[in-house]
């Protein structure tokens, strides 16, 4: 990878590391927050809700328009207006008076902006690469960047939380403003030809629909694969934090620390498989089974032995989180190098918009079923688990088992 290539990616990487810390830090500080504004557990959760559904419904949008437009120009606007939407949360802390109304305001904002900016790396880092064994390290390098963010986000909220409640409101703006920079000193987007006109409309839906028409059995199952993946991981970090807080009176930043111990072994674990998986489509494949097998069993394991101590509840669920470290480089990497370049931006988004829906639905969920047992959503997870076994065994092919297929 030449010098000037690692400094796209370094650029770039800055995005769902900024994008991570944007939505992901104020978890830990929302009852503070819920105190400060004198709202209900319903409503300060709503901070977080309206930032990711909104997301989940413009990704694909934010796709298409990459695809016809350029990643950059897409990305750019995106992280200004993610930013924006920091600042008026921020804002609205300090001087408005009905400051909780003008917050998710800002958040519906920075969910605008988050749907334009880190679903768009995966088809920008495929489109900067021409080697595929380079677009591996480099989806492995992002989606490592993407979960050191889940693993600052707890410790880093809760410092700046501990300065006065609003101050994570106030970095966002600040974070986004770094990564523009980057983004637009730092990443030179490969130009296109001169007579690579961007197809009329009809004429691209109709090119999409006959591409899921081929490929959506494995497509398909990446998105599910995508969806389950987070769903898990998001809703074991809501029981950890129940955990720590209520049944070990854990708090700010030891509490912080404690969370990011699984999220370190998902980062730890994207990064070595992005960099061991290459360019082979069988090994990817074969990882992401192991991945997904070591979710299932570590999430029966927690049902069947957890609750009974720290330590061994700690170290079921940082394998979990380890085995969906393994599994997620895998799929960017098979679905980023196995769609056309014209058309990656566009089927990346709902892979995006499935990974979402996860982190969206996991910690509501995991709420609803926790009470009075974790069992019964230890269960649900290694079900979903071991429906992501089946689908990595079955459904997901190397590219050169669809080339034959289709």
């Amino acid at each position: 990878m030449s010098a000037p290539k690692k400094k796209d990616l370094l650029a770039i990487s800055s995005i769902p590391l900024i994008m991570t810390l944007g939505n992901s830090m104020l978890i830990p500080v929302l009852p503070g927050m819920r105190s400060q504004l004198n709202v209900s557990s319903f409503q300060v959760s709503l901070i977080i809700t309206v930032y990711s559904v909104v997301a989940i419904f413009l990704i694909p949008v934010a796709g298409f328009l990459s695809d016809r437009f350029g990643r950059k120009k897409v990305i750019v606007p995106s992280l200004i207006l993610t930013g924006l939407g920091g600042l008026l949360c921020g804002i609205a802390s300090v001087w408005f008076g009905n400051a909780y109304l003008w917050i998710l305001v800002g958040r519906f904002i920075q969910g605008i902006g988050a749907a334009g900016a880190f679903p768009i790396v995966m088809p920008l880092v495929g489109d900067l690469f021409q080697e595929e064994a380079q677009v591996s390290a480099g989806l492995g390098i992002v989606e490592t960047s993407n979960t050191f963010g889940k693993v600052l986000s707890p410790i880093l909220g809760s410092l700046l939380a501990a300065l006065i409640w609003y101050a994570p409101f106030w970095a966002i703006p600040v974070l986004c403003a770094a990564s523009l920079l980057m983004v637009w000193f730092m990443v030179k987007v490969p130009k296109k030809k001169s007579q690579d006109k961007p197809p009329r409309i009809p004429d691209f839906f109709k090119s999409v629909k006959t591409l899921f028409k081929e490929k959506g059995r494995w497509l398909y199952a990446i998105f599910a694969l995508g969806g389950i993946s987070m769903f898990v991981v998001f809703g074991t970090l809501f029981y950890l934090s129940e955990m720590l807080e209520d049944e070990h009176g854990m708090h700010g930043v030891l509490k912080g620390s404690m969370l990011a111990i699984p999220t370190a072994a998902l980062c730890i674990c994207s990064f070595g498989t992005g960099k061991l998986i290459g360019d082979h489509k069988k090994r990817m494949k074969w990882f992401n089974l192991a991945g997904v097998v070591l979710l299932s069993a570590a999430a029966l394991a927690c049902a069947w032995f957890g609750e009974n101590s720290l330590l061994l509840d700690m170290t079921l669920i940082s394998l979990s989180s380890a085995g969906v470290g393994i599994a997620l480089p895998c799929l960017d990497a098979f679905i980023t190098e196995g769609i056309e370049k014209e058309q990656r931006g566009t089927v990346t988004s709902f892979y995006s918009s499935m990974r979402f829906i996860g982190v969206a639905a996991g910690p509501p969920v995991a709420s609803v079923m926790l009470k009075p047992s974790a069992g019964p959503f230890f269960y649900l997870a290694a079900g979903l688990g071991a429906v992501a076994v089946l689908l990595s065994a079955f459904a997901l092919k190397p590219k050169e088992d669809q080339a034959a297929e289709s």
